[in-house]
C-alpha cells in the first residue's frame, strides 16, 4: 500500500474507533462494554501498525535505514494479516493433541480408557447478532470499509454445553 491509501485507512479506523466509543455509552451490561473495550483496543492497535509502516515508508523514501525497507515488507506482510478478536482465541496443536484458550494454560485433548481413545477439541462459536447488540453493524461496517477480520467467538465444548 502506499502512504496515501495507509493514511486513509488510518483514518478510517480513527473514525470508527469513535463511533465504538459513542456506541459504548448505550452499553446495558459489563459484557457488552467489555466487547467495545476489546473492539477499541483492537483498533488502536491496527493504527499503531500502520503509524509504523507509515514511518518505515518515510524513511524508505529519505534513504535513512538501509534495513528500512525490508522491516517495511515485513510489517506490511503482518498488517496483511491483521485480524480482531473480540472473544475467546482458539489455538491447536495438532501434532501434540493439546489445545489453549486466550493464552492459557495447554490442555490435553486426548484421552483413553478401556472404550478407547477420544479427541475432543472445543470450537469457537460465533456470537449472535443479538449477544453482539448494537455492535454487529459496526462491526460489518469495519470489515467491510478496511478489510480488517473482526472475530466474536466463544470456545465451547461438547461436554460444556450440558453443565
Amino acid at each position: 500500500m502506499t502512504t496515501d491509501l495507509n493514511l486513509m485507512l488510518y483514518t478510517k479506523l480513527a473514525g470508527f474507533r469513535l463511533v465504538v466509543l459513542a456506541n459504548r455509552f448505550g452499553c446495558d451490561t459489563d459484557f457488552s462494554r467489555e466487547l467495545h473495550d476489546r473492539l477499541v483496543d483492537g483498533l488502536e492497535a491496527g493504527m499503531g501498525r500502520l503509524r509504523i509502516i507509515m514511518a518505515l515508508e518515510r524513511s524508505v523514501l529519505a534513504g535513512d535505514d538501509e534495513f528500512a525497507e525490508y522491516q517495511l515488507e515485513g510489517e506490511t506482510e503482518i498488517f496483511g494479516r491483521f485480524t480482531i478478536n473480540l472473544l475467546d482465541e482458539l489455538e491447536i496443536d495438532f501434532d501434540t493433541h493439546e489445545y489453549r484458550i486466550n493464552g492459557g494454560n495447554w490442555v490435553i485433548a486426548l484421552t483413553a480408557d478401556y472404550t478407547g481413545v477420544d479427541l475432543d477439541y472445543p470450537e469457537l462459536v460465533s456470537l449472535t447478532e443479538d449477544e453482539l447488540g448494537s455492535l454487529a453493524p459496526i462491526i460489518e461496517d469495519i470489515t467491510r470499509e478496511t478489510g480488517i477480520g473482526i472475530y466474536a467467538a466463544r470456545a465451547v465444548h461438547a461436554w460444556w454445553e450440558g453443565s
